[in-house]
């Protein structure tokens, strides 16, 4: 499986050039994702992976919490097998972007 180290993912969203997918339930997404990401429960990969990235060629990163947590390669294996070209996990995940001190976005939910 392909990896990203932070500084890489950091530049590539600096940059645009990537779609950052969080492997991670709603719940988790709301309270915070890395800059621009979408939430890609595993449970729907294959549900949603088309809308959210409709170009299999499209630059793609999956993360989860850290490395404890499997989701992240989880997702970038479906989604080469569903046909994604150029999938990275960022295995460190949210847990080594915020302790690098790195911003996070919050949604903001409707009740």
């Amino acid at each position: 499986m392909d990896v990203i180290t932070r500084e890489e993912l950091q530049r590539a969203i600096d940059d645009g050039g990537v779609v950052v997918l969080e492997a991670l339930p709603q719940a988790y997404f709301d309270a915070e994702h890395l800059p621009g990401a979408k939430n890609l429960p595993l449970d729907e990969i294959e549900s949603l992976a088309a809308d959210l990235v409709p170009d299999q060629s499209t630059p793609i990163v999956t993360y989860c919490t850290g490395r404890s947590c499997p989701n992240s390669g989880i997702a970038a294996v479906r989604l080469r097998a569903m046909g994604y070209t150029n999938v990275r996990a960022y295995e460190a995940g949210k847990g080594d972007w915020l302790a690098a001190g790195l911003p996070v976005e919050h949604s903001t939910v409707a009740l």
